[in-house]
């Protein structure tokens, strides 16, 4: 059973833990739930649409939804296994990790506990299963981690006067594009380009082509395997310390660090 067809069973018992693992679908439409959404994703990439923004999250991290947060969910690779666990809201107002959207990489220890209730995949778990102390601990572990949340958010905008701009920029992502280009190509003056940006996006052309270029790069150091000196070249970066150093400003981590995972 796939995730959208299991959306009615994860509220059914509303104070028990609900366990997915599955090679998810490619989209999942805008939904919520009233339990507390963590899922690890493994071996690919997944995107969390919220309010308008889009958030990465890579191989090897995993995030955290509070309940009744609607979200869009896709998934951006086909080897991506998402390892989903919806807990009860009990005590989700005791530490503020509860109530906020979340992406972190994942520790080993947490990535062996959530690999560990596979076994449960498809079940709710309550108080009455002797493995119910186990997901409870699990859950009160995670605002005890060292939780540097990833600050990748890429803002789309449905205005159609941006979509051929972000299609051009999504085209042409290796290109120094500058923003008086930019406006040239699309016969609009600097300013005015600008404003499109903040007013729709709330970010400045530069800051979006960046993102952009980063999420560009994450997908292809998990989806191939190209050099990341290739990757660096693909997304507009001369130079592999450059790129290097700005993948680490996004992300937390290195280039390599991602493949490596």
């Amino acid at each position: 059973m796939g995730l959208i067809a299991s959306l009615p069973d994860i509220d059914k018992q509303p104070r028990s833990v609900f366990v997915m693992h599955e090679k998810s679908e490619k989209l999942i439409p805008l939904h919520t739930h009233r339990k507390g959404q963590l899922s690890y994703v493994e071996g690919g990439i997944a995107y969390i649409t919220i309010h308008y923004k889009t958030y990465v999250v890579p191989a090897r991290h995993y995030f955290w939804i509070p309940q009744g947060m609607p979200h869009i969910l896709r998934i951006g690779h086909s080897a991506t296994v998402l390892r989903s666990l919806y807990f009860y809201a009990t005590g989700d107002a005791d530490h503020p990790f509860y109530s906020q959207l979340g992406i972190y990489p994942a520790s080993e220890l947490l990535i062996q506990m959530i690999n560990y209730t596979e076994k449960w995949d498809g079940k709710h778990i309550n108080h009455k299963n002797y493995n119910f102390e186990f997901l409870v601990s699990l859950k009160k572990l995670l605002p005890q981690l060292n939780n540097n949340a990833l600050p990748i958010i890429l803002p789309i905008t449905e205005d159609e006067r941006m979509q051929p701009i972000i299609k051009y920029l999504e085209k042409n992502i290796a290109e120094q594009i500058s923003l008086k280009a930019l406006s040239t190509r699309f016969n609009m003056s600097e300013r005015s380009m600008s404003r499109l940006f903040q007013s729709h996006l709330h970010i400045s052309f530069l800051q979006y082509f960046k993102t952009l270029r980063m999420v560009k790069a994450i997908e292809m150091i998990v989806k191939t395997n190209k050099p990341i000196s290739d990757v660096a070249f693909l997304v507009g970066y001369d130079s592999i310390g450059s790129f290097s150093n700005t993948f680490y400003a996004f992300t937390h981590s290195r280039p390599t660090d991602l493949r490596k995972s």
